[in-house]
């Protein structure tokens, strides 16, 4: 209908008296009642299905946006759970009848409009006076260059190459139709049949395998190639070698042990760089943490200190310099014999061993008194001399693991004729065996425990009870 027309049209009826109802057209007013809730209308319920057909069940933010009206994604996800979704009379609503208008009643046209107005004014109002939002980002890419591990794609969880990348050559071609592989006339499985049965085997234990090995990757979070890197770079040469000589492990336990392993066989490495560090000391004369860290200063910087070169030495000037070999950070061992030990290691449980030069102990002494406790108020305990048994002079020459024993403890030693060796196994022996019954032990026990001479168990269990060691019963 042109535009002439259509002004015709409207002067004709302008002018007229006419009924409406006898023309065959009706004027439709606008879809905003509710039909199947009380606070959403019918033009909002068709734009929801409308919305759901286009952008896809679960993509609430963009149906809300296509609803309009200020709706949430939250709002338009639980309307349609409630009234189409938990409907008895799923897939339609409860509400589905044409002639229920009971809704309507309750809300008529003008008092739900002006409802909907006033909740679109003040959301659209909470909307000015909100913080405004992020900007959208855009959704990272699955493709291989994404990813600080070159290859990955994370959206997809899959690597560019794979385990076994031409497992699936093997079986594109392969073709299994309805009723193949039986031999009608004798209903046997076909050698062909079998052979493409085996190939399938093959290629399910390969992908079998790859499975596996991306769940290595994926639990023990080698993805995180940055942050691995970073903790790398703290650790020494050996503690690097010795963590690579583990990694197989990973396979066949969770993170959480792995973990567990690696950290307990690096605790067991420092502590074999610290003993053999400590005997070099014993060997070099050092008898404390304060010299033996001096000397470790005085040992290193002789070997940063270049060759000396003769005067006659034709070949000094071409001869290229010798390199500084590099200077690692401190490592746990440095920790476990520095003079000044972290209260982590004070404080801790383990059996501490103490160096003694000159009867004068350094560190944590064997019988757990630290050197820092004020001990000039204990008695000093006096070792009675057994008769005709002289005195044996101990020295670091003639007995070892004499540094692991207090000037008491030698002082024994040398009256009763004893290796600081057996003396210590007789006392965990004893001490052992007093820890069984509260820490108190009898004399004709201890006898039984340690099968030596009874004077000389005597002594050292009265100098035992002294020390507090054990309890006298």
């Amino acid at each position: 209908m042109s535009r002439a027309s259509h002004s015709l049209l409207t002067l004709y009826y302008s002018s007229q008296n006419h009924d409406p109802t006898i023309h065959a057209f009706s004027v439709i007013e606008q879809h905003s009642i509710p039909i199947y809730t009380a606070d959403w209308g019918a033009d909002e319920e068709l734009l929801l299905l409308e919305g759901a057909e286009v952008y896809g069940l679960g993509s609430w933010a963009d149906i809300a946006d296509h609803i309009g009206g200020y709706r949430t994604k939250d709002e338009v996800r639980d309307h349609y759970i409630d009234t189409y979704v938990n409907s008895t009379n799923f897939p339609l609503p409860e509400r589905a009848d044409p002639k229920d208008t009971s809704l309507l009643v309750e809300n008529p046209r003008d008092i739900f409009q002006a409802r909907k107005k006033r909740r679109i004014e003040e959301r659209k109002n909470a909307a000015k006076s909100a913080p405004p939002a992020a900007p959208k980002q855009k959704p990272t890419a699955s493709v291989p260059a994404c990813h600080e591990v070159q290859g990955y794609m994370p959206g997809r969880l899959e690597f560019e190459t794979e385990f076994a990348n031409e497992a699936e050559e093997a079986v594109q071609h392969m073709q299994f139709d309805p009723g193949d592989g039986i031999n009608p006339r004798t209903g046997e499985i076909e050698p062909e049949m079998e052979l493409k049965m085996v190939v399938m085997d093959i290629y399910n234990s390969r992908l079998t395998t790859r499975a596996e090995r991306k769940k290595v990757i994926f639990e023990h979070h080698l993805l995180e190639y940055r942050k691995n890197a970073a903790l790398d770079k703290k650790r020494t040469k050996e503690e690097r070698d010795l963590l690579n000589k583990v990694k197989p492990f990973a396979r066949m336990t969770n993170h959480k042990d792995f973990q567990e392993l690696s950290s307990g066989l690096e605790y067991e490495h420092n502590l074999r760089q610290a003993v053999a560090q400590l005997q070099d000391w014993r060997h070099m004369r050092i008898g404390d943490l304060k010299t033996g860290e001096k000397y470790e200063g005085e040992k290193q910087t002789r070997a940063q200190r270049p060759a000396p070169t003769g005067s006659f030495d034709r070949l000094a000037g071409i001869r290229p310099p010798k390199p500084i070999p590099p200077i690692e950070t401190p490592s746990a061992t440095t920790a476990l014999t520095a003079p000044e030990l972290p209260e982590r290691l004070k404080n801790s449980q383990l059996p501490f061993v103490s160096l003694a030069v000159n009867g004068q102990s350094k560190g944590p002494l064997a019988n757990g008194n630290s050197n820092s406790t004020n001990t000039s108020s204990k008695t000093q305990y006096s070792v009675a001399p057994i008769a005709g048994l002289p005195p044996l002079k101990l020295t670091p020459d003639n007995a070892t693991d004499i540094q692991l024993l207090t000037t008491e403890e030698v002082e024994l030693c040398s009256m009763l004729r004893m290796m600081p060796k057996a003396y210590l196994t007789i006392k965990e022996g004893v001490v052992r065996e007093a820890m069984k019954t509260g820490g108190s032990i009898k004399r004709k026990s201890a006898r039984e425990v340690c099968k030596i001479d009874g004077t000389k168990l005597s002594r050292i269990y009265d100098f035992l009870v002294h020390s507090g060691w054990i309890q006298k019963v």
